[in-house]
This record gives C-alpha cells, sequence and structure tokens, in this order.
C-alpha cells in the first residue's frame, strides 16, 4: 500500500479563508467593524463572483559575469503592483462613479444625479483605501486586506440582458503616497488566534 501525501493537518480547517467577504470603501481598521460600515455607507455593494487581491513584485537580478543564472542576494524588487478586484453587482451611484476613475457627481437636479466622467485625474479621485474583509475559518475576527490610494482602471462596462443583472467589474489599483515611498501600498491584518 502507498503512503497518501497531503497538505491537510489538524490545523487546516482553523486557517481558510471561506466565501467571497464584502469590499468597502474608505474601511478604518481601528475604528470600524464590519457592522458599524456598513452602517456608515462604506460598503462598495453586493457583489456575485467575489473578487481577487494581487500584490506582485517586479523583480530584478543583477547580472555578474561567470554567474550563470541568478544568485541568492542579488535580487531586488523595482515595484509593486497592487490589485484588488470586485465583481459588484449593486449599481449605487457611488459605485458607478468609483468604477468611472475620474468623475463628478451633479446632485443638484430635481429628478436625476448626473455622473459625468473627467478627462485628467484628481487627487481627489484617489480613493484612501479599499478594504476586503472576509470570514477566517476557527476565529471570530476576519481577516483584512487593504490597498491603499486605489484607482479603479478598468473603467465601466455595463452588459445587461433579459432574465440578468449586469455586474460591474471594477479593477482597483494602488498606488504609493509620496510620504510614504518605502511601504508598498497594502497592507494584510491577519487575525491572532
Amino acid at each position: 500500500m502507498s503512503k497518501t501525501y497531503s497538505g491537510y493537518t489538524s490545523e487546516t480547517a482553523q486557517n481558510l479563508i471561506l466565501d467571497a467577504g464584502a469590499f468597502f470603501v474608505d474601511f478604518d481598521v481601528e475604528a470600524d467593524t464590519f457592522d458599524t460600515a456598513v452602517t456608515a455607507g462604506k460598503l462598495l455593494g453586493a457583489t456575485r463572483g467575489g473578487g481577487q487581491f494581487s500584490a506582485i513584485p517586479q523583480m530584478r537580478s543583477i547580472q555578474v559575469d561567470g554567474v550563470k543564472g541568478k544568485a541568492k542576494g542579488l535580487q531586488v524588487i523595482d515595484s509593486w503592483e497592487v490589485k484588488m478586484n470586485a465583481n459588484v453587482l449593486e449599481a449605487t451611484k457611488d459605485s458607478l462613479a468609483k468604477a468611472l476613475t475620474a468623475s463628478a457627481v451633479d446632485e443638484t437636479g430635481t429628478d436625476y444625479d448626473e455622473i459625468t466622467a473627467k478627462n485628467y485625474i484628481e487627487l481627489v479621485d484617489y480613493i484612501d483605501n479599499i478594504t476586503w474583509v472576509g470570514k477566517l475559518s476557527g476565529n471570530e475576527e476576519p481577516a483584512i486586506i487593504q490597498i491603499y490610494n486605489a484607482l479603479n482602471t478598468n473603467g465601466l462596462t455595463l452588459q445587461t440582458e433579459d432574465q440578468g443583472e449586469a455586474v460591474v467589474a471594477m479593477e482597483f489599483e494602488g498606488h504609493y503616497d509620496d510620504s510614504e515611498l518605502d511601504t508598498p501600498p497594502f497592507k494584510i491584518f491577519y487575525p491572532k488566534p
């Protein structure tokens, strides 16, 4: 009989990220809870198909004569590509405006609020943070991932169909802040057991 090899241990059930979680705008990790952030209107909206987070370093290997490949200690990180995707089902005024990357909302109309795109990006268009809050098995506290100075880089695509609902795929990209150039624009908050 052959031996079974697996990464499964008695700790596995305590370390799973479950379900789609929720996405928030300008979530304050120290002050907000899931419930207070929902009440404060910070929820990006209901999703279908969840989302995705990625933090990928752009690495460079320093070449040295006589070394026939990559040498330990001679790898450098040139930059980070930080993204958070959310497939937003709710088409609110705020979510549509954020999907447009650079937009303005005119609320002075009697019957409609007007959302218009801009041909330029201002500092106010950057969202302080986009935050994913999700359930970690074996823990009462959620796992939290934030990206900072976020802009949706996908723009707005709205496809509608009979007997279906439109989902707006947003891809937020994190950006460095001028006061924190040595800190990649994301953090992962992993709850203590």
